[in-house]
């Protein structure tokens, strides 16, 4: 059992959590007052405490916010920017979207799968890289964007990716 089916239990036994983590998510339920319709503000926080959202963290959100558990999962596996599933150290994200795909996206995709061996939409056995896609960054001004630890990057080519890239896992 992970830390959100500890928490759950330790709930049940009515004791608080002594994970701050919880704490943060419950802030957020509370300032909402357990409304259902604060979902997609109270998956923010909990993936920005945990780093993703795993089965019993959605569980227990559900559970918080009287929600139906499908309508939870449904909610942050509809949205790209929810993942399910622990992330790299290092993330690249590459935008596909409209403008990016026209300006060579699928080149810099396949130059960073190439360069690292990680596919996109998985992570390294080593968890020290993730390769992401993403449909549109809103960002397409600077075509083609990438996402590197959370910082856009516009008018990237191959090369410059690349380099990037090596910074990072350097």
């Amino acid at each position: 059992m992970n830390a959100a089916g500890n928490a759950r239990t330790a709930e049940a036994e009515g004791h608080p959590s002594g994970d701050s983590r919880f704490r943060i998510v419950e802030a957020t339920m509370k300032r909402h007052q357990y409304r259902s319709d604060a979902l997609i503000e109270v998956l923010h926080t909990a993936q920005e405490a945990f780093g993703y959202l795993d089965m019993d963290l959605l569980l227990y959100i559900a559970h918080s916010l009287k929600a139906a558990p499908s309508r939870v999962f449904g909610v942050a596996t509809f949205y790209r920017f929810f993942t399910l599933k622990p992330q790299g150290e290092h993330t690249c994200v590459v935008c596909t979207g409209t403008a990016c795909y026209v300006k060579g996206a699928m080149g810099i995709l396949a130059a960073v799968e190439e360069e690292t061996g990680v596919s996109a939409g998985s992570t390294s056995a080593d968890n020290r890289l993730s390769v992401l896609t993403a449909r549109c960054l809103g960002s397409c001004g600077i075509a083609p964007a990438v996402v590197f630890d959370g910082t856009v990057a516009g008018d990237q080519s191959v090369d410059t990716v690349v380099e990037k890239m090596k910074g990072l896992l350097a």
